[in-house]
């Protein structure tokens, strides 16, 4: 297997191209994860760390630039081999949960699961061990309503490692979240992604945060650096 979990090589993207109110969000924006590394991006609001992101995790297309993933070119993948290609490898974070408000934690871990075939017996055991390592098992049941910000955060985080995934990319995890929870619910997610061995691009404005992770990336400009 590939030593590196995600190479992003010379991404651009620009929006509304050829208009007046054009906005070119990223120039040439380079950054690589070795397997098993934890990168903080760091990067001031409307900078372009969210593009970049779904850029990494196949949810958009760059304009040019090369997204490789566990050693394969995903650039020139079709929309189905993406969308087949990001289930398998990928798990995403965001800063608000999105659960499911008709479902119950457990429901929410056991869906995507159930997307990718995984036998029902199986995806339900999956996830109580997941709601059981994130220190929430009692609150399997209960639907995001009556959870939390902290508990739906970690309901979250589980949802995005139900498969599996070798690359996970979090967009502000902790944002929504007060400083003493925050600080918490960081702390399970680093103990999740270590314990996993995954693969993981963080971005927070965060600095104390960023400090804990294995190196510190800056985008700004449009462009990554050190």
């Amino acid at each position: 297997m590939n030593d590196q979990a995600l190479v992003l090589s010379d991404i651009s993207k620009t929006y509304n191209a050829g208009r007046p109110n054009e906005v070119q969000v990223l120039r040439g924006a380079s950054v690589t994860l070795d397997r098993g590394e934890v990168v903080a991006l760091v990067a001031p609001s409307g900078a372009g760390k969210s593009t970049l992101l779904h850029i990494a995790g196949l949810l958009d297309t760059p304009d040019s630039g090369r997204v490789s993933i566990d050693g394969a070119d995903m650039t020139r993948l079709g929309d189905r081999a993406r969308t087949a290609a990001r289930r398998r490898q990928v798990g995403f974070i965001y800063q608000f949960h999105h659960l499911l408000p008709e479902f119950s934690a457990l429901e929410n871990i056991v869906l995507p699961q159930l997307a990718n075939a995984v036998p029902k017996a199986r995806a339900q055991a999956h996830a109580e061990d997941l709601l059981a390592r994130v220190g929430i098992a009692a609150r399997a049941d209960h639907r995001p309503a009556a959870l939390s910000g902290g508990e739906q955060q970690r309901v979250a985080f589980c949802r995005a490692l139900a498969n599996a995934p070798s690359l996970l990319l979090a967009d502000e995890p902790t944002g929504n979240l007060d400083p003493a929870t925050s600080d918490q619910v960081f702390a399970t997610l680093m103990a999740l992604v270590r314990d996993t061995g995954l693969s993981a691009l963080i971005a927070t404005h965060n600095l104390d945060l960023a400090r804990r992770m294995d190196r510190v990336v800056h985008l700004q400009d449009g462009r990554i650096s050190a």
